[in-house]
């Protein structure tokens, strides 16, 4: 059975940093590409990066694009996104979601990715 695991989340300080993983099991990354989404209160599901399980080619949203390092471990089937100088509207419940086609050129596309984590609350304030 394929399922994703978030974990990581939790509270920062503006400018601090947080990792966030997604634990694949069920299938491995080699043909997948995986994505990360946020919703933060009261906004529309936003895209903020992906990577090809495949060549590791990535993706950034401009709100994150020098800030957040999306990396995979193909050995452990593990995704992370590495926050770092993080800011108070990066707020929200972090998801990552897998697609069976390892390429990023949906990589914003929400209705690209058939399998979902639960999610993971990142909360950035003083």
């Amino acid at each position: 059975q394929l399922q994703l695991v978030e974990s990581g989340g939790g509270q920062a300080q503006p400018g601090g940093s947080l990792r966030l993983s997604c634990a694949v099991s069920g299938f491995t990354l080699d043909y997948y590409a995986i994505g990360w989404f946020r919703r933060a209160p009261g906004k529309e599901r936003e895209g903020v990066s992906c990577i090809s399980g495949s060549d590791e080619a990535s993706a950034y949203a401009d709100s994150v694009k020098g800030r957040f390092t999306i990396s995979v471990d193909n050995a452990k089937n593990t995704v992370y996104l590495q926050m770092n100088s993080l800011k108070p509207e990066d707020t929200a419940v972090y998801y990552c979601a897998a697609t069976g086609r390892p390429t990023i050129n949906m990589c914003f596309t929400s209705w690209w990715y058939k399998h979902w984590g639960q999610g993971t609350q990142v909360t950035v304030s003083t």
